[in-house]
């Protein structure tokens, strides 16, 4: 990825992923504020765009550390290896913000990781880079339970829906201005997708691309702070050309048929990734909303794990 300017309040960790700590001066707020805030950006989308997400985000949750993950057109088609080579200066963040347990960590230690984590993934960019993190933790954290007391919310921004060779082409062409770079990519996305389509039909719709992803969002522990419980807010609108929003529906219905905590808000009249444009209000209420529900069900979670606790010992 071309190597740009942070946004402001932001300094470079690795290549596209940037971090703000927290403000100290951030006044107290009656309600808990995430302790960390981690963006997955939009396939292609540029500083300015994402700072219209990271700017509120200070505002609301000033004691909170952003981590930004910008999204290059390659990454989504690029090998497993490299997408976790790349995502590995978020994990050293999060293991030195003490959201990760250390190596040598004990069971009893690892319990005592309760970070409180809010998570906002835009597009398919997003969701690839989101999935890419959790298998990453997986692979390097195999044996770390989950926590009794989670606290974390996942928002899930235009997204997911299957991709076609249309919406394909539409997403590049936003993203790669340059005709000549833009048709040597879609050649090698219109074949990887047309290999993949042949694979689909011949073992079943995981070989997909998109499918694979869908299912993988539909993991309660999607990420280590997660579970069943927590509460996922789909945002989504009827008028999102790249994204048909009966898809997105689909989806976040299908995670409530498998006890998933979803919530959706869907707009009338925004278009991709432009809800909090149209309508900024409406759109950031709906994640203070979610957030304020992570923590109160987190809370109770972990009331009910003590009483049970106490009434065993007795």
């Amino acid at each position: 990825m071309p190597r740009t300017r942070p946004p402001a309040g932001f300094v470079a960790i690795g290549d596209g992923i940037y971090i703000s700590l927290a403000s100290t001066n951030g006044a107290a707020t009656n309600e808990p504020a995430p302790h960390v805030i981690l963006i997955f950006g939009w396939m292609g989308a540029q500083t300015r765009h994402l700072q219209n997400y990271t700017r509120p985000y200070a505002e609301l949750y000033p004691n909170a550390t952003q981590i930004l993950v910008k999204c290059g057109p390659s990454f989504i088609y690029t090998s497993e290896r490299r997408k976790k080579k790349r995502l590995l200066p978020v994990v050293d963040v999060l293991q030195a913000l003490n959201c990760l347990p250390a190596g040598t960590a004990s069971a009893k230690d690892v319990n005592r990781v309760r970070p409180r984590v809010l998570i906002h993934a835009f597009c398919t960019g997003g969701c690839t880079q989101l999935t890419a993190l959790g298998r990453l933790l997986s692979s390097k954290y195999p044996s770390v339970p989950p926590s009794e007391h989670l606290v974390s919310g996942l928002i899930l921004d235009s997204c997911p829906a299957t991709s076609d060779v249309c919406t394909i082409y539409a997403a590049f062409r936003s993203t790669v201005p340059n005709l000549v770079t833009r048709c040597i990519i879609l050649a090698f996305v219109y074949l990887v997708h047309a290999i993949r389509l042949c694979l689909s039909k011949a073992f079943g719709k995981e070989m997909m691309v998109m499918e694979h992803l869908k299912m993988q969002l539909l993991r309660p522990r999607l990420l280590p702070w997660m579970n069943a419980g927590t509460p996922r807010l789909y945002i989504f609108s009827e008028k999102d050309e790249l994204m048909p929003w009966k898809e997105v529906q689909q989806h976040a219905e299908s995670g409530k048929k498998a006890g998933l905590n979803v919530r959706c808000e869907l707009f009338e009249e925004s278009g991709h990734v432009a809800h909090a444009r149209l309508d900024p209000k409406r759109y950031w209420a709906s994640v203070q909303d979610v957030w304020e529900v992570a923590c109160r069900e987190g809370q109770s979670d972990g009331a009910d794990s003590a009483a049970m606790k106490t009434k065993n010992a007795g």
